[in-house]
């Protein structure tokens, strides 16, 4: 496999990945914490390569010990998870371009980091978003409905004799472990962008957390395949096209659907 059909073939997975987890991150108002586990896993990819072991494996470690400084700083008094997602994105952040001017003979630029260079993927990298994907499908599947429960009706779900922390836990380790498969493809920076777009876009022409869960995936590998076509007819990076690509179909599914409603009010 050439290295291009590689990136077409990690770009449809890893978007459809993030399309899966997205949804759940739309759905349970987690996007503010993905994009600050995005950002400050920069520092722990720019570990890895200092320390010359994998850069997922950096970054999945980076993420882990984020996770708990953020749950300790959502549990002092008069802060939230918020406030911890705020101070974690801007510092990580830091972290890691402090660590990168420290290190200026490092042999990856900085920037493969923050837009992601998917057209160098490794078999590795599309090995690890294929296991996953499969991961995630599984937990869908197995464990869906309990997870939408404690979504739309974390009361209920409580009063139904659940406990919410095991699927709170399980949620958080899957948005870990997509930011950590996504930053490949689209770096640090613009990774919220198919991870939150996709989802967005199903869920303003769907109906249904379901079909929510379904289309998300669709498009979110329609975005990673028309990036990478798109960055090679004219040039351009492969992970700007990809988020601009799926921000530009959550724009065309908000202006048709106000289309639409317009002109339900015109013929009422």
């Amino acid at each position: 496999m050439g290295y291009f059909e590689k990136a077409l073939l990690a770009a449809a997975v890893i978007g459809a990945l993030s399309g899966l987890i997205g949804s759940l991150v739309v759905l349970r108002r987690r996007t503010f914490f993905a994009q600050a586990l995005t950002h400050a896993t920069f520092p722990g990819a720019v570990t890895a390569t200092i320390v010359g072991v994998s850069i997922p494996l950096g970054a999945a470690l980076a993420s882990i010990l984020i996770v708990g400084i953020m749950t300790l700083i959502g549990r002092v008094k008069r802060q939230g998870t918020q406030v911890a997602s705020g101070i974690l994105l801007t510092a990580g952040f830091a972290l890691g371009v402090l660590l990168q001017a420290l290190n200026p003979s490092l042999p990856v630029q900085v920037d493969s980091y923050l837009v992601g260079s998917i057209l160098t993927v490794t078999t590795g990298d599309v090995w690890l978003a294929v296991g996953v994907l499969g991961v995630a499908v599984a937990v869908m599947v197995l464990l869906g409905k309990e997870i939408l429960f404690s979504t739309f009706d974390p009361s209920g779900f409580r009063a139904a004799g659940f406990r919410e922390w095991p699927i709170e836990l399980l949620t958080l380790a899957l948005i870990t472990a997509t930011v950590v498969t996504a930053m490949p493809a689209v770096g640090a920076i613009l990774a919220i962008a198919l991870i939150a777009a996709p989802a967005a876009t199903a869920r303003l022409v769907t109906r249904t957390a379901t079909q929510i869960l379904v289309l998300a995936p669709v498009l979110g590998a329609a975005a990673g395949l028309v990036g990478v076509l798109l960055s090679r007819a004219i040039d351009v990076a492969a992970g700007p096209a990809i988020a601009l690509t799926a921000a530009v179909f959550f724009l065309v599914a908000l202006g048709g659907r106000r289309l639409v409603r317009a002109r339900l009010r015109l013929k009422a």
